[in-house]
């Protein structure tokens, strides 16, 4: 059985309006010279931009910590509060100082991981730093989906979301009030925020690698994962792409993705990414 990993929690990265910015560091026991050899992943949780921590990332971090890797699980400012692009701001800067810090690892090899919000957060840092990403049901063009139901309302789920795993979310279909409501949520209500928000239309050659997972029937459009793709495709960046059976959503379906999202790791980090 793996060990429990070490934890260190509530480590700063940054503050904004001299309120801390915290994340919390996961790693293994490696000896020092194994250490510094090891690649690193930002962890990036979920929660439609508006909810959600870092503490529900431990399951999955310590998976990470189980393959080999040190991983750093961020907060960042969440809407209405703090609205696009905020939270992209705030995971770059967690890169940046888990490049800078004294954590042991190999800083040509680092990498994003994330799902849902999560997921347009790290191909949104993919795009910026060129690393490479996984990314398990990341929502990306967010024009595209609000104006595809502009015929439905935007409301928030009755689903006592605290009280829930993100896999057993009701997913309801690509027709989603919710769905539509975290993305309108995350630009403040402020529909000319949405181009610059939208991931598919900024792809750039720069971008790392990504690996995508979505399922067939969830309430992330599979439409808005190949879309992502194809954008990448056309500025010459390679993708892989896992569909899966059902409605599960992100960490969801982390039985069927890890072993796919780990090779892909294991494959882009082997080369570097300096």
């Amino acid at each position: 059985m793996p060990d429990e990993p070490t934890i260190a929690l509530d480590v700063a990265y940054g503050a904004v309006d001299g309120v801390p910015l915290l994340l919390d560091v996961y790693s293994g026991s490696e000896a020092p010279d194994a250490a510094g050899a090891r690649a690193a992943i930002i962890l990036v949780h979920g929660g439609g931009w508006f909810r959600g921590d870092k503490s529900k990332e431990h399951s999955l971090a310590s998976k990470l910590v189980d393959a080999g890797y040190i991983v750093f699980v961020p907060n960042y400012r969440e809407a209405p509060d703090a609205t696009f692009p905020a939270s992209r701001t705030d995971v770059l800067t967690a890169a940046q100082w888990a490049l800078a810090s004294e954590y042991a690892f190999d800083r040509s090899r680092l990498a994003f991981f994330g799902g849902s919000a999560g997921g347009n957060l790290v191909v949104e840092a993919s795009i910026a730093t060129g690393r490479p990403a996984v990314s398990w049901s990341g929502m990306f063009d967010l024009l595209g989906i609000v104006e595809a139901t502009d015929g439905l309302p935007a409301t928030p789920t009755t689903q006592n979301l605290n009280a829930m795993k993100s896999a057993d979310i009701n997913q309801t279909g690509r027709d989603d009030a919710f769905l539509r409501w975290t993305i309108l949520n995350e630009v403040g209500g402020d529909r000319g925020l949405l181009s610059a928000a939208s991931t598919t239309r900024h792809a750039s050659a720069q971008a790392g690698p990504v690996f995508f997972a979505n399922s067939l029937n969830e309430f992330v459009p599979v439409s808005d994962a190949q879309a992502m793709q194809a954008a990448l495709a056309a500025v010459g960046v390679a993708s892989t792409l896992q569909l899966i059976p059902g409605t599960r959503h992100a960490e969801g379906y982390t039985e069927v993705a890890l072993d796919p999202s780990l090779a892909f790791l294991r494959s882009v980090l082997s080369r570097g990414t300096a």
